[in-house]
């Protein structure tokens, strides 16, 4: 195996972006949620390994958790499934979500973490899904994809991520922090300073650094300090840019046994950089940062340590980091030699900031006036209460600061300096007594409340901090823009101008343009928000705390930013100067489940934040009437100081009326499924209750609650414009114990003032819908209105009800208008029925009721034979709003007839919308038309559609004349077209089988639908409905229930309303029933006997069962009592099984309606295990108007593969609609122009598959298909466990008797044998040097193997000691193999090991790969090149070695290719290629070969042997002698060698010799020669 590279596959977020609701400004975020998820993760192949002849297995790692594939042996296909069930938590929402929760068919770069500067190591295909509760994923068809895959234009990264990223390096400049909280417990703090004295601070900081997972970077300690001073520099490197989009600075305390994190702060780097063309790379600072956490309080044990981890909303202010100054970098390769230094040099010294670095320091002036404090929580009420308010430490009673030193020393002597008034309240903490008053104590819950009357007391805080308010203000610029882009609508003096631009948009936004528009305003809006979130804002937020006996109980937080005061009014917060409602909830994982939902306190506050200097207007905002109350001190600054209370003169007295008329989709509160709800309504210090209903989740209280002498303070005209704001929380009563919480609303009054009249437009006021919160969930709606009326008030209208008491009900004027309608109600049955208290339901009953109204359906008097009802109709008349929108809910409830008239109740449903079930009369215009129209218009489609099938037939038969004989071979032969060759021809997203049967489409389509039937055509409630009846208490998402564990049955039928008195003209029809009312002409429910055929194609992404990855699926049908259990037909070890099975089952409706498809996984030893199941309802498909009980076919064929499946003819099929819908029966004219056999069904199957466009009765009818359903294991709710391809027939048994069942079983792979004769190579790189000359040759040969069959590897002999590269073989390989022509994929079946019970099926693309080695005798062989054919598409091989090229490789894509299977036999020269030490393909050398195809019937009778034996055995090959001469003639072998490499040498080297040979003896005569001639002898 080879050491595993690592692969970083972030995607951004697989979840979509949290939804808050509109309470959260209000109630504040809750913590991030870790949901139950099931990430899946199937790996396919790898491609482009570095390396030669591995054994590669991946490594798929979740946190703590490890999975591995099977080792694959000299291979490059990892088929292994992976699959996690963790919780994961999502902080951050604002990074895009993957399309449908899924990666598909990504390829995922590999890359070494330990060597920076490496390149990419290989590519992994995989898919990757992460499902929850309720996800369905759409995984696309796999039948036959493609092979060769765009890897470049694929691969798996988060969008805009560019493919190649370049290396950077990150700095983190760390200076000092400030404000650091003790760390120590009281008994520990005093053993140290007892040790060390009492000037030793009781922290130890350091600063820690984490990105992108990698290891954690930190400063030095600085001991004992509580204003650490670090001045130092951390440098990393990683990719750019990167796929982490947040970096983690964390303080932490250094402890011997434990380091404890102080505050945590995340700095996003896409809100530090700008990715625009004039853009900058992530650059931030030096600035201050603000941490925040647990409280300030010293315990031994913290409880809200998380919260200084970062998981969570911070409730209290923890320190300050100074200039935390972050740049980027990019970088070219690190060189070698620097790399071990950068890493153990991460961390550098830097010279001191100056303090000016950050902005000038300022005196900041925070005031507060609290104006009302309610709603307090009767568990603290009794005990003194006080109020904290703190901006930083300034405030904080355990630790706050005083003026710091810098700021003093600013001040020279002699400047006119205000009087420090910061000392009149000590830590200017407002200390408030216990005189707390109780609100109206109803029904055992008691809220109370501060006596805050005339006089509102008052805080003010001294603080100074870097002045960064443009940042702040610009921050509120953009909040406002885009609060007002939202709220656009809803100022009235901007609606003319909107008009104006409305009419513009008008003409610009098209139909087709709409939601590209909608996307862009949408984009927009979160841009701005986006960028209204400042990362560098130096002001901390300011905490308010209530305390109860010096105990933080509850808190509220809020944003600096939002009272920052400006003298620009955009730029002021939108808060500033403002009396706004203030709840208070409990801290950290206090505020987790019920005891978040309640609300500790509200608060009505006003908040200014300023400069010192620009204070002078800081009460501007509050409501006018007051007088301050100072501190009593005498002083030349008297009149500057800030007021300790102020005292209202002025108030005003309302009455305020709340008119409570009805709730919906109530909170299930009850184990029976329903509640008892009342509602008690707060306004300033005033409660009143409505009554208690009993048993019900839509009450319709109907009650006017009168508020009388309510009190407030400040100036009419400012009331009238913002009133305090109304709180409605509804209650489930108990019979013990106190009432539960079951929602809460917030609505603001409408305020009459007493020179106003009370009349239209504004009075009376109308009902309005307000949203019901439980936590940060929707728990229903409330149908209220809320008025305050000064002085001068209207009567009330109308008596008390005599029968409830003295309950003023709502006055008429609001009230909705009422009118006469009736409610029709289709009794059909009730289905799945469950136990109640341990018995059976035997004698059921449905009770409908309607605003007081309703009706009982007949008694079911055995619901075990018979769960139908014998009266199908039944109505009853009720006055309702003539507003749609008004509508009560309608409640359905089953109860069971007992002895002893004892009723019980078994489950209930509320209808909440009765919208769709309002009768519309048919329009009169399409009423009247002839029958025989359609029939003659459908007559002349059909004419035409049969001339286009002649035409295409006409011109597909000329194209194949004129190009030849090669090309009538890819004509299909129609006997060999099956049903399969149906089904790969309708999915569409395999484009080469598409063409292969293109011309089926237009004769046979079959729909594929990637989703259930019931999702395609509304759940076939064209007539009749299904609700689900309730039963027990409903759990809260924190609980993780599901509502579908209070399933307790179905109630199945129909509703139908309409004003009163009807149309004559619908009751003077012919043949209307008046006994049916609206529910004309349809069937009876008598049980009826129904054959049920059920086809199951295949399964895709399965969840493994076994510890291997795998499963070994097989299906089971339920019906009624019939259970057929396929199991000796299991399929082993596979995730996307073809069972290709169809199954008979005989049924009685309604008895056996309810049919279960499951997938279970076989297993030798134990019980079989639930891999997933799927239930359908045939009832309502059977009965359904769109006729799902055999799809109708495109074509009408009495035999063949695609041969007409129905009992009834297509005319018979129309006939029975036509009489069904009221019409004439259908006509049919002549033959016409071409000749077509059985021309009426023709006609009518072309009516029937355009039965939609008939008026009033159309509808579209099912056409033949096969439907995917998604498998669910009830252990594992919501969550898929793969998809099943399937479809169901029905035949009533007293029709004629359907034809067999089409044969879908899988094809069966042909047999075939690949001949591959090696004849030559050429050009082989030399590897070996000669054992006596050095020379280079190599001993080559040639090994080839199909791919998924390595074990029938096959080898040439060695053509030993070439010295040119040349080889000469002469060698047969032989490879039969199994082959699936449709798919074009090798079947092999295999055992995956010696331990394995039987064979594993593989399909595998048909690849040929051939190799070349230099054999070696003492060492292992080495590896020289390869070359892999797609058996399918490759290209054709070279005639010559010499027109044998690289290029063949390279540009393989651009070349024509050719196929064996269609071609048979080819000869040619292909290149031999590897990779270099730089990844380039070189070539290393060519291979002439032959490949012949033969299937096995055509082997069986020519048979050959193997290299070169018998039968048919090959010639030798005619190889030089130099291959073996040194052991057989050394001196003729030295004789070739001297005559092929020195043969020009020698004789250059004897033509030298001699020519120095006469030159010396020409010397040597010369002289005497001479001297002869000289001397004339």
């Amino acid at each position: 195996t080879i050491r595993l590279l690592s692969s970083t596959a972030s995607p951004p977020n697989v979840f979509g972006p949290a939804h808050w609701f509109q309470t959260t400004a209000l109630l504040g975020p809750n913590h991030c949620k870790c949901p139950l998820v099931q990430i899946s993760i199937t790996v396919i192949e790898a491609r482009q390994l570095v390396g030669l002849n591995m054994d590669p297995v991946v490594c798929v790692e979740i946190g703590d958790d490890k999975k591995y594939t099977s080792m694959k042996e000299s291979t490059n296909l990892l088929q292994r499934y992976c699959s996690f069930l963790v919780g994961v938590s999502y902080p951050d929402h604002t990074s895009s979500p993957a399309p449908e929760h899924q990666f598909y068919h990504k390829w995922a770069m590999m890359s070494d973490p330990d060597d920076i500067t490496a390149g990419c190591k290989g590519y992994i295909k995989c898919d990757i899904a992460v499902v929850g509760k309720g996800d369905t994923i759409k995984t696309p068809h796999k039948a036959n994809e493609t092979d060769e895959d765009d890897i470049e234009g694929n691969l798996l990264l988060p969008e805009g991520v560019p493919v190649e990223r370049q290396w950077a390096r990150f700095y983190v400049k760390i200076y000092r922090a400030e404000g650091l909280p003790k760390m120590n417990t009281n008994i520990m703090a005093n053993v140290k300073k007892a040790f060390i004295g009492e000037s030793r601070d009781l922290v130890d900081p350091y600063v820690q650094v984490q990105f992108a997972g990698q290891k954690v970077w930190a400063t030095t300690v600085q001991k004992s300090s509580y204003e650490p001073i670090w001045n130092e520099q951390i440098i990393f490197t990683e990719m750019f840019p990167p796929l982490c989009k947040r970096m983690k600075v964390q303080i932490r305390d250094s402890d011997k046994v434990n380091d404890v994190a102080i505050g945590t702060h995340f700095i996003d780097l896409r809100k530090i950089c700008n990715e625009g063309d004039k853009g900058f790379l992530p650059t931030m600072g030096p600035a201050w940062v603000n941490m925040y956490g647990s409280t300030r309080q010293y315990t031994l044990m913290d409880e809200h340590q998380d919260l200084n981890e970062g998981l969570g909303e911070g409730v209290s202010f923890r320190a300050r980091l100074l200039g935390l100054d972050v740049c980027i970098h990019a970088t070219l390769p690190i060189p070698r030699g620097e790399e071990e230094d950068m890493k153990s040099k991460f961390t550098l010294h830097l010279p001191r900031l100056m303090s000016s670095a950050t902005g000038k320091i300022e005196e900041f002036f925070l005031f507060g006036s609290f104006l009302e404090a309610t709603m307090i929580d009767r568990k603290i009420g009794d005990k003194s209460i006080s109020f904290e308010v703190t901006i930083g430490n300034y405030g904080n009673q355990i630790d706050g600061v005083s003026k710091p030193s810098s700021a003093k020393k600013r001040k020279k002597d002699g400047e006119s300096e205000e009087e420090d008034f910061g000392a009149i309240l000590p830590n200017t903490l407002l200390s408030l007594c216990a005189f707390v008053t109780d609100l109206m104590v109803i029904n055992g819950r008691n809220y109370f409340h501060l006596p805050y009357f005339e006089k509102k007391p008052c805080i003010y805080i001294k603080s100074w901090w870097q002045d960064q308010r443009r940042r702040l203000y610009n921050s509120n610029i953009m909040d406002k823009m885009a609060d007002k882009l939202v709220s656009l609508s809803l100022f009235p003096s901007q609606r003319d101008s909107m008009g104006q631009q409305a009419k513009q948009l008008r003409t610009q936004v098209k139909r087709n343009t709409i939601k590209e528009k909608l996307k862009l305003v949408q984009n927009f809006l979160q841009r701005l928000r986006f960028l209204a979130d400042e990362p560098q804002h130096s002001i901390p937020d300011i905490f308010i705390w209530m305390m109860s006996n010096n105990k933080r109980v509850a808190y509220a937080r809020i944003p600096s930013k939002d009272i920052l005061y400006s003298i620009v009014d955009e730029e002021t917060g939108k808060d500033c100067g403002k009396v706004k409602a203030a709840f208070l909830r409990l801290p950290g994982k206090k505020g987790f489940g019920p005891a978040g939902w309640t609300v500790q306190a509200k608060l009505e506050l006003y908040l200014w934040l300023g400069l010192n200097k620009q204070r002078k207007d800081f009460l501007c905002g509050l409501p006018n009437g007051f007088e301050e109350t100072k501190a009593a001190r005498t002083g030349p600054g008297l009149q500057s100081v800030p007021p300790i209370s102020l005292v209202y003169n002025m108030k005003q007295v309302f009455q305020l009326r709340a008119h409570m008329y009805q709730a919906r989709s109530l909170f299930a509160a009850d184990s029976s499924g329903l509640s008892d709800p009342f509602a008690r309504v707060f306004f300033s210090s005033h409660s009143q209750v409505t009554e208690v209903l009993s048993e019900t989740l839509c009450p319709t209280w109907d009650q006017l609650l009168v508020f009388d002498d309510v009190e407030l303070f400040g100036e009419a005209s400012e009331l009238r414009d913002d009133p305090p704001i109304i709180v409605v929380e509804i209650y489930d009563q108990d019979t013990v114990g106190k009432a539960e919480f079951i929602g809460r609303a917030f609505a603001k009054p409408i305020t009459k003032m007493c020179d106003e009249h009370y009349g239209p437009p504004r009075f009376p006021p109308q009902l309005e819908y307000y949203q019901l919160y439980r936590g940060n969930n929707t728990a229903g709606d409330l149908l209220a209105a809320f008025e305050l009326l000064q002085a001068g008030l209207p009567p009330i209208d109308g008596p008390t009800d005599p029968e409830r008491g003295p309950i003023l009900p709502v006055p008429l004027g609001i009230r909705p208008v009422l009118s006469r309608y009736r409610i029709e109600v289709l009794f059909w049955g009730l289905r799945g029925l469950k136990r109640v208290n341990l018995a059976l339901v035997d004698r059921p009953r449905v009770d409908i009721e309607c605003a007081g109204r309703g009706v009982q359906s007949a008694l079911i008097q055995n619901y075990k034979k018979n769960p139908n009802f014998s009266c199908l109709v039944k109505w009853f008349e009720v006055d309702l709003p003539e507003n749609e929108l008004l509508h009560p809910p309608l409640n359905i409830r089953v109860v069971d007839c007992r002895a002893f008239g004892r009723y019980t109740l078994v489950g209930s449903h509320a209808v909440t919308s009765l919208r769709r079930f309002i009768y519309s009369p048919p329009d009169k215009t399409s009423n009247n038309w002839a029958s025989a129209e359609p029939v003659s218009a459908f007559y002349f489609d059909t004419l035409c559609t049969q001339k286009e099938v002649e035409n295409e037939k006409d011109k597909r038969k000329k194209k194949k004349k004129k190009k030849g004989e090669a090309e009538e071979e890819e004509e299909t032969d129609e006997s060999t077209l099956d049903w399969w060759s149906k089904y790969f021809a309708s999915i569409e997203t395999h484009m080469e089988v598409r063409a292969l049967y293109s011309h089926l489409l237009l004769t046979c389509g079959w729909w594929v639908y990637n989703q259930e039937l019931e999702d395609e055509y509304g759940n076939f409630e064209d007539w009749l409905h299904t609700f689900n009846l309730y039963r027990g208490k409903a759990g809260d998402d924190d609980e993780r229930a599901l509502d579908d564990d209070r399933i307790v049955g179905r109630f199945k039928g129909s509703l139908c309303m309409y004003k009163v008195p009807l149309s004559e003209e619908i009751t003077r029809d012919a043949g209307f029933d008046p006994n049916m009312g609206m529910f004309q002409s349809i069937p009876h429910n008598d049980p009826i006997n129904v054959l049920v055929r059920v086809y199951v194609v295949r399964a895709t992404d399965l969840h493994p069962a076994d510890i291997n990855g795998k499963a070994d699926p097989y299906v089971v049908i339920k019906l009624g009592k019939s259970d057929f259990r396929d199991k000796e037909n299991y399929i082993s070890k596979q995730l996307n099984p073809v069972f290709g099975k169809s199954f008979d089952i005989e049924a009685t409706f309604p008895m056996e309606s309810m049919l279960t498809v499951s997938v279970y996984d076989w297993d030798l030893v134990g019980t079989d295990d639930l891999i997933g199941e799927t239930k359908i309802d045939l009832e309502n498909r059977f009965y359904s108007k769109h006729r799902a009980t055999c799809g109708i076919s495109s074509t009408y064929s009495v035999n063949g593969y695609n041969v007409w499946r129905d009992p009834m003819k297509p005319s018979q099929i129309l006939a029975k609609l036509c009489k069904e819908g009221k019409l004439e029966a259908p006509q049919y004219g002549p033959g016409g122009k071409v000749k077509v056999r059985q021309t009426e069904e023709h006609l009518a199957l072309t009516v029937l598959r355009h039965w939609e466009e008939i008026p009033r009765v159309g509808c579209p009818l099912i056409p033949e298909h096969v439907e995917t359903r998604p498998l669910l294991n009830p252990d594992k709710p919501g969550i898929e466990q793969g998809r099943i391809e399937m479809w169901v027939d029905m035949f009533s048994m007293d029709m004629p008797a359907p034809g067999p069942a089409i044969d879908i079983s899988p094809r069966k792979p042909k047999s075939f044998e690949l001949r591959v004769i090696i004849w030559n190579t050429d050009d082989v790189i030399l590897e070996d040097d000669g054992f006596m000359t050095g020379e280079k040759m190599s001993d080559i040969y040639v090994r080839g193997w199909l791919k998924g069959q390595q074990e029938d590897k096959q080898d040439t002999d060695v053509h030993y000691h070439s010295l040119t590269g040349e080889g000469n073989f002469n060698w047969r390989f032989v490879y039969p193999f199994e082959y699936l022509m449709a798919e074009e994929k090798i079947v092999i079946s295999k055992k995956e090991s010696m331990f394995s019970w039987d064979e594993t099926e593989y399909k595998i693309p048909a690849r040929l790969t051939l190799q070349v080695w230099d054999a070696d005798h003492f060492s292992a062989d080495d590896f020289l090149g390869a070359i892999e054919l797609d058996l399918n598409r490759f290209p054709r091989g070279a005639k010559t070695a010499k027109q044998c090229s690289i290029n063949m490789v390279r540009k393989e894509l651009q070349l024509p290719t050719i196929s064996i299977f269609k071609q048979k036999r080819v000869k040619g020269w292909w290149p031999f290629v590897a990779r270099d030490e730089n990844d380039e393909i070189e070539l290393t050398g060519k291979v002439e070969a032959e490949l012949h195809l033969m299937t096995a019937e055509e082997a069986e009778k020519s048979p050959v042997g193997l290299g070169r034996n018998e039968p048919d055995p090959l010639e030798k090959p005619n190889r030089p002698d130099t291959t073996f001469l040194w052991f057989l003639s050394p001196l003729k072998a030295i004789r070739y060698l001297i005559c092929n490499r020195y043969k020009w040498l020698i004789i250059k080297m004897v033509l030298a010799t001699l020519l120095l040979i006469m030159l010396g003896l020409f010397l040597y005569s010369m002289p005497g020669y001479l001297v002869k001639k000289m001397l004339g002898a």
